[in-house]
């Protein structure tokens, strides 16, 4: 029997089975973002994925699976593993403040777009903002730091795109707009958690501070389609 934390183990097919599921493109038992949300995948069983996969790649040519690695055909290459933690957080968050904090919308979208895909390129879409509300810091009515909801299940929502522009390291942006956002999801009774390289030890310090617990490791497989 599949326990609601254990869906953290299949984050992005119990998204899409879930919150998430008018966001789905289905082949077989592998199901997918569409591509325009989030270049993601997830599956349960391993031996439908090899052809599931080189259908999605029709429609994106750069794409992740997370979780197990699936079994492929050579119309892809394995790209890069890259291993996260999956932390989780069980309590609110004290802040001092978030007078500065702002809930992005449509208007923003642009600034958004741009600004994550400055300092993480690849993984924001144009469609990203719309799986869920993103916040923001302005500094002299310029875009600054982000952070946001991506996937969502009933239970739990992901916490992502913690962006700070390069010229504003350093000031706690990130810090608060993590608590915020995190404090957000906690007011729709579900439970934040979130995905950090695992070389990435400052933001694992920061996260660690701030109350989340690293629950497991856990891949993302990336894929790009063959020449």
């Amino acid at each position: 029997m599949t326990t609601e934390r254990n869906k953290l183990d299949n984050p992005v097919w119990f998204s899409l089975n879930e919150t998430h599921k008018d966001k789905a493109i289905v082949f077989e038992d592998v199901q997918f973002y569409q591509p325009d949300y989030c270049p993601f995948g997830g599956f349960t069983v391993m031996d439908e994925t090899a052809n599931a996969l080189k259908q999605y790649s029709n429609s994106i040519s750069n794409f992740y699976i997370v979780g197990n690695l699936p079994k492929f055909n050579n119309s892809l290459l394995l790209n890069k593993e890259l291993v996260c933690n999956q932390m989780v957080l069980d309590t609110t968050i004290v802040m001092d403040t978030d007078e500065e904090i702002v809930a992005l919308q449509s208007e923003h979208q642009k600034e958004l777009f741009e600004l994550v895909n400055l300092v993480q390129p690849g993984y924001f879409k144009n469609k990203t903002s719309e799986l869920g509300q993103y916040y923001g810091i302005f500094k002299n009515d310029m875009l600054v730091a982000v952070t946001g909801e991506r996937m969502k299940m009933d239970t739990f929502t992901e916490v992502s795109a913690v962006v700070t522009h390069p010229e504003y390291t350093g000031q706690g942006l990130a810090k608060r707009l993590v608590s915020h956002t995190a404090n957000q999801i906690f007011l729709q009774n579900k439970i934040p958690y979130l995905h950090v390289a695992e070389t990435n030890t400052g933001a694992i310090h920061l996260y660690e501070k701030l109350g989340f617990v690293t629950r497991r490791k856990i891949s993302f497989w990336n894929f790009i389609k063959a020449e």
